[in-house]
């Protein structure tokens, strides 16, 4: 049986619109999504078969394609669930996510800085990647990482809880080449709501996800 499985949408394909069109969300979920699942378990069952063998000639590759494919399929994960159609606005205590509101303003200074950061990170990605808020558990503060691909240039013990895909699969049949006009619209939809569980469970495992020396 598959290790992985392509999870359901929160949402119809028409929930993000005009931010997101139906058309980009069926082709990102159902084929490039999907295509990450189906390249984790192939992978692993390439391992598998590599194990029995005793042939590592192409340990490396299969190594790359693991990190690749398991790492695009749960940025992706997280992606849906980061927006909803309601969203957007900037996280504020009267709405149930103060801890989260307070963890930005501490760890960037204010909001605004936050938001400029996380903005110029997603939309000046050299070539394919992510924008990412992360709890790094070794400082107990937020951090955004500018991820190359899917799993490059990231941080080992963070913790994502907000992506922006900024891979031209997300925004090109849409936005054409213009990636920061996709990012400053995906501030519309950002599901504050889930960033602050995601934030707040991450925190509450620190202990387990890195134990510091």
């Amino acid at each position: 049986m598959a290790t992985y499985t392509l999870p359901e949408l929160p949402y119809d394909y028409a929930a993000l619109e005009p931010v997101i069109n139906p058309q980009i969300i069926e082709l990102h979920h159902d084929k490039h999504h999907a295509a990450y699942v189906k390249g984790a378990n192939d992978t692993l069952e390439q391992l598998e078969e590599a194990r029995d063998k005793g042939a590592w000639g192409a340990i490396n590759g299969l190594q790359k394609n693991l990190a690749f494919h398991l790492s695009g399929h749960i940025l992706h994960s997280i992606y849906w669930h980061n927006m909803t159609g309601d969203g957007g606005g900037e996280p504020l205590a009267a709405d149930g996510v103060g801890d989260l509101a307070d963890a930005i303003t501490e760890s960037f200074g204010s909001y605004a800085g936050f938001r400029s950061q996380l903005t110029k990170a997603a939309a000046t990605t050299q070539g394919s990647g992510w924008g990412v808020l992360a709890y790094e558990p070794l400082s107990g503060k937020l951090i955004v990482e500018q991820v190359y691909d899917h799993q490059g240039n990231v941080g080992q013990g963070s913790v994502p809880v907000l992506v922006f895909d900024a891979w031209e699969h997300a925004f090109y049949l849409q936005y054409k080449n213009q990636k920061v006009d996709f990012i400053e619209a995906m501030w519309q939809v950002v599901n504050w709501q889930d960033v602050a569980k995601r934030y707040a469970a991450a925190k509450e495992r620190a202990d387990v996800l890195l134990l510091a020396p």
